[in-house]
């Protein structure tokens, strides 16, 4: 069962995966693999490694709208939590994970501890239909994310 939250500008999904951590961890930590997962991400260039300081390019798609962002791992604690922070819009995305009654709670978060960009809120409002559209549409994608890493992980 997926549950979503949201406080503000913060957003989280939970799903509960019947595989251990370290499954679990094989899957998120390889960021190169979110595409297989997220509807929004097309590829995630990852060079050097997927590591604490690692630098990253992603990119993302709504429909026919292409756009890359760059990012870097901010927090990286095998089989516990993985985080990256978006350059453009300063928001830091990470997945959070749990041991739960014999497999792992997934825990996706959208954090933005120092707000959303002014230039992003831009955009956003002029080229993806307004800022409230646009976060039921991420809502709805993390859901739809850990659906699918949940699928995957419970296939292994």
């Amino acid at each position: 069962m997926t549950q979503q939250q949201s406080t503000s500008t913060e957003l989280e999904a939970t799903t509960d995966i019947d595989a251990s951590p370290a499954q679990v961890w094989a899957l998120v930590s390889d960021l190169p693999r979110m595409a297989e997962w997220s509807p929004q991400v097309v590829r995630t260039f990852v060079p050097g490694g997927v590591r604490l300081g690692a630098t990253m390019v992603n990119l993302n798609h709504r429909g026919l709208l292409v756009w890359p962002t760059r990012a870097k791992v901010v927090r990286f604690d095998p089989q516990r939590e993985i985080a990256f922070r978006v350059a453009e819009n300063r928001t830091i995305w990470s997945y959070r994970l749990v041991p739960h009654e014999g497999g792992t709670r997934l825990v996706h978060r959208r954090e933005t501890p120092d707000g959303i960009s002014n230039l992003s809120i831009g955009l956003t409002n002029r080229v993806l239909g307004g800022v409230p559209q646009f976060t039921e549409e991420l809502r709805t994608g993390m859901a739809r994310t850990l659906a699918a890493i949940k699928k995957e992980a419970e296939r292994a």
